[in-house]
């Protein structure tokens, strides 16, 4: 999967269903997509957070990506005052705050790593470990696309089973995976609700919402409301 920014639930999902997580990093940059923005309560209501970056371009990797070296900073403040004023009356912001702020101070620069980071963070306070793989550093196929790119890193990683988004029925066939000795899952999220102040639930919203209004241990039994198909 492509590293993505403070992703959903639904991303936490697939990465405790996996005994090994590739980031794919080394693919083309996606605009209007995941990787450097996503969604939060503002005012009760889903509002769109976006990372400013420098010359983001639908023809350059993810990972060669950088973060404005003009605007960051002060995107960074602004983006913090938001999160105190509509966060700061949840149940665990006190300690998801911190969380989020060691995240953005921390950042190397780059998107790739900023999105990557953020997902680290979150899995090491929700104890999910596991191997975690770079495509850019590990795999040397990049001559290969679509499915073929997907089963050789399989292939060059002992996988015998490959789990994808749903999202990705659309693009793998799993009779292409089995002639190549994979099984091909898709994971499908269950609904996941909880309590946001009271009003109508907004779902499908960043990690950093449900961590917000959930304990540890709820969010833990999350990551075990899906199924493979």
């Amino acid at each position: 999967m492509q590293p993505y920014l403070f992703p959903y639930i639904g991303y936490f999902q697939l990465i405790s269903a996996t005994d090994a997580f590739v980031i794919y990093d080394d693919v083309n940059f996606i605009k209007q997509g995941w990787i450097n923005r996503n969604r939060l309560l503002v005012n009760s209501r889903p509002s769109m957070f976006s990372v400013p970056l420098d010359n983001a371009g639908s023809f350059r990797l993810i990972k060669d990506i950088g973060l404005s070296s003009k605007d960051y900073l002060r995107w960074k403040g602004k983006f913090f005052r938001t999160m105190e004023l509509n966060y700061k009356k949840a149940p665990y912001y006190e300690e998801i705050m911190p969380l989020v702020e060691s995240v953005f101070n921390g950042c190397t620069g780059f998107i790739g790593r900023l999105a990557l980071d953020s997902i680290r963070h979150v899995c090491k306070y929700l104890d999910i470990r596991l191997t975690w793989i770079e495509s850019s550093s590990f795999y040397d196929n990049r001559h290969l696309i679509g499915a073929e790119r997907v089963i050789d890193i399989c292939r060059l990683s002992g996988a015998d089973m490959y789990i994808n988004a749903i999202g990705g029925r659309n693009l793998y066939d799993k009779k292409t995976f089995e002639e190549n000795g994979i099984v091909l899952k898709f994971i499908r999220s269950k609904a996941v609700v909880y309590s946001q102040y009271g009003d109508e639930f907004v779902p499908d919203l960043s990690i950093i919402d449900v961590l917000m209004f959930n304990s540890k241990l709820k969010v833990k039994s999350y990551l075990g409301e899906y199924e493979l198909i």
